[in-house]
């Protein structure tokens, strides 16, 4: 509903949630050590205030961005701790088309950075080095890093945090709810 209010407005689709962690072994295997990763993100700024930091759909093998391709834009950036999160603009294209209909289709849609440069093993993991080079964030199904789904932007869905009158709220509902359990209240309905 949300996506088809959107184009019956013309207003643009913005997709936003965790988009890289640093310091976090990945699904690959492999760790983004904050450093590296947030020169990175640093000069990757500059394409999207220049309004060129775009991606594309799955990862292909390419370390340029095909613009016949193109399905988003990264409109912003920001860290939270070693978490990068982000906000995404589909783009109207064909490749934006099929990702607005993933989403009017109610599939989960998840974000994978794409970039170029060596590992050095270290056990079990790949740590990334200091040659590595961000090319984009490509929307993916099954994406690498812990929890990077992107959502429908909503005011009301931002995270909660320890210290948010919401988070204090939710807290206390759950220590009431433990009270109630362990008075066998329960039990006695």
């Amino acid at each position: 509903e949300m996506i088809m209010e959107a184009e019956r407005t013309f207003q643009p689709i913005i997709m936003q949630g965790i988009m890289q962690k640093a310091n976090v072994l990945n699904r690959n295997g492999r760790v983004y050590p904050k450093e590296i990763l947030e020169r990175e993100v640093n000069k990757y700024m500059e394409s999207v205030k220049k309004k060129i930091a775009t991606g594309e759909l799955d990862h292909p093998d390419s370390a340029i961005v095909s613009l016949s391709n193109v399905s988003h834009k990264v409109v912003d950036l920001w860290w939270e701790g070693d978490t990068l999160y982000g906000k995404v603009q589909i783009a109207e294209t064909p490749s934006g088309n099929i990702l607005k209909g993933l989403l009017k289709s109610d599939i989960q849609l998840g974000i994978s950075s794409r970039g170029v440069g060596s590992v050095k093993e270290k056990g079990d993991q790949a740590i990334v080095q200091d040659d590595f080079e961000l090319i984009a964030f490509d929307f993916v199904s099954s994406p690498s890093t812990p929890g990077a789904w992107l959502f429908r932007e909503s005011k009301s869905m931002r995270p909660l945090r320890v210290g948010d009158e919401k988070m204090d709220r939710v807290l206390a509902q759950y220590e009431d709810l433990k009270l109630l359990q362990s008075n066998n209240f329960w039990k006695n309905l």
